[in-house]
């Protein structure tokens, strides 16, 4: 297959996302549903670490998950004893959850009836960055055994995602780990990328971060719904268009080249705000 047929399929196959993704991202707003999507290696501590903000959460709201994996139902059978709703999704061969898959796993369930669902990928830090499922935030995990130099082999997942989370801190000592590095290296790729130090075992962290999310959700639901009076017209496109910035490196396309494709599209516009990516500037929503 030659190259230029193999970005075509690639094209095809991120724009089927994006439609599946944005009637997803319509469908949780209207429910007024918060949605966030975890992403990490494999073994960095998704599923444990879900499973204790899960329990924690449980209690003032109502709260679901999805959880994505190759083979097996290892992880929901994990999640389910945090006594909340728990489906599996099983991707077979491929890497990562797609926005089609999250709605065929949602069928059955009452979105609505839910203040806060999560998305658990499949283990890998490629793939995922590129696909949208519809999430109002994106959370990339990174464990202390894997080394403070994650966001820069990584550096696409963490400039698409919106939280950074180091997992596993009881074991920085063990592992001589340098968290100042490792928050050195995240800004480096995201500036102004919030990040909490957190560990399943101990719990260090875990207050910190749900009292991040239990913050957002009343903001989140405060916000017009797309259709309806008091949505605008710039609203209404901010909210059913992909809102999840691409990571763009201006290399064959140039600068300029990207710049006029967005603006064609009327999606996108380059900013230069603060908690850009590789230098400075990021591709954000309008």
């Amino acid at each position: 297959m030659s190259e230029t047929r193999l970005v075509q399929v690639r094209q095809h196959v991120l724009k089927q996302n994006d439609v599946a993704a944005r009637s997803l991202r319509a469908r949780f707003r209207q429910a007024g549903t918060y949605v966030v999507s975890l992403v990490s290696s494999p073994g960095a501590g998704k599923t444990a670490l879900l499973e204790k903000v899960l329990g924690l959460l449980r209690a003032d709201y109502r709260v679901a998950a999805l959880v994505g994996d190759l083979a097996t139902d290892n992880d929901a059978r994990g999640l389910a004893r945090s006594g909340a709703p728990v489906k599996q999704i099983t991707t077979g061969t491929v890497c990562h959850l797609e926005a089609a898959m999250v709605a065929a796993a949602l069928d059955g369930w009452d979105v609505a009836g839910l203040d806060f669902l999560f998305l658990e990928n499949v283990g890998n830090l490629v793939c995922p960055a590129t696909l949208y499922l519809g999430e109002n935030l994106r959370l990339v995990l990174f464990s202390v055994t894997e080394g403070e130099d994650k966001p820069l082999k990584y550096p696409t997942i963490f400039n698409t995602a919106d939280v950074a989370l180091i997992t596993k801190v009881d074991l920085a000592e063990a592992a001589e780990f340098d968290a100042a590095a490792a928050r050195r290296n995240i800004q480096a790729v995201r500036p102004g990328m919030p990040v909490f130090d957190v560990s399943a075992k101990t719990g260090r962290g875990l207050q910190e971060w749900t009292g991040f999310l239990r913050a957002r959700l009343p903001a989140a639901r405060q916000q017009p719904i797309p259709g309806q009076p008091g949505a605008g017209r710039q609203e209404l496109s901010r909210n059913l268009l992909d809102h999840r910035p691409t990571a763009v490196t201006m290399g064959k396309l140039g600068r300029a080249n990207v710049a006029r494709r967005a603006k064609a599209r009327g999606r996108l516009a380059l900013t230069s705000r603060p908690r850009g990516g590789f230098s400075g500037r990021r591709w954000s929503s309008v």
